[in-house]
């Protein structure tokens, strides 16, 4: 679902200068600024609908053991709203403002970060601290990839949207047939996807901002759309990873 912000970009050049430039690392160190921010803004309200007393029962139900029974109606529209966010946009944003995407950002984040609190019912505490910081690793050298190769990745990123289309499809399948073979073979090729998302749009964002021109207003509209492309890539990658990292309660 990265490819929510393919508006952002005008036409890519055919080639760009790739020497380091003082205006593309303030640019991607602003990307990435609004990243780290809305990270620690989702873990923190994931912390609070997971585990505070007051917050968790309006969105989960929770057993006597603590084990996730269910979810409240809240909570399942929670669960949607960044779909709903996402998919909105795409009708409601034609002429897109910085300040506008600024909002969306931080509505997805925010409903996102609310909605993973069910991933501190699911698994230990100590399994998602560790599978948080191997996708950050990983988030971190596929980000430099993208960033550092000469190589054309837009023909590969085409593939990878396609993927995601087959990922959320089989998803679907999986919520009826719930087979956990399946489920673990979903949560294989989507850390494969994601993996290339994550360095396909660092590669975009950087040939957007040679594309751009300078055109300040333009850069805040790409600044928002970046951010969370790569927010969606890495909350993405984190939870396939779980299927195989997380310490089941």
């Amino acid at each position: 679902m990265s490819d929510f912000n393919n508006g952002y970009a005008r036409p890519l050049p055919q080639t760009a200068d790739m020497s380091v430039d003082a205006g593309l690392r303030a640019f991607m160190l602003g990307v990435y600024n609004k990243l780290a921010l809305g990270l620690v803004v989702a873990g923190a309200l994931a912390f609070m609908t997971g585990n505070y007393p007051p917050v968790q029962p309006l969105l989960y139900v929770v057993d006597g053991s603590g084990r996730l029974a269910g979810l409240t109606m809240l909570g399942l529209i929670v669960q949607f709203a960044p779909l709903v966010l996402l998919f909105g946009s795409m009708f409601f944003m034609k002429n897109p403002t910085a300040r506008g995407v600024n909002l969306l950002y931080w509505a997805v984040v925010a409903t996102i970060g609310a909605g993973m609190g069910i991933l501190f019912l699911r698994y230990t505490g100590g399994s998602l601290a560790s599978t948080f910081f191997v996708t950050a690793a990983a988030f971190g050298g596929l980000s430099l990839f993208g960033y550092t190769t000469k190589r054309d990745m837009s023909p590969i990123g085409t593939f990878l949207i396609m993927g995601v289309i087959g990922l959320v499809i089989a998803s679907i399948v999986n919520m009826f047939l719930r087979s956990e073979m399946f489920y673990l073979i979903i949560s294989g090729i989507g850390v494969l996807i994601f993996s290339g998302l994550i360095a396909y749009d660092t590669q975009r964002l950087k040939m957007t901002y040679y594309a751009l021109g300078g055109d300040q207003q333009a850069m805040g509209v790409a600044t928002g759309f970046g951010a969370l492309s790569l927010f969606i890539n890495f909350i993405n990658l984190f939870q396939f990873l779980l299927a195989f990292m997380g310490g089941r309660r």
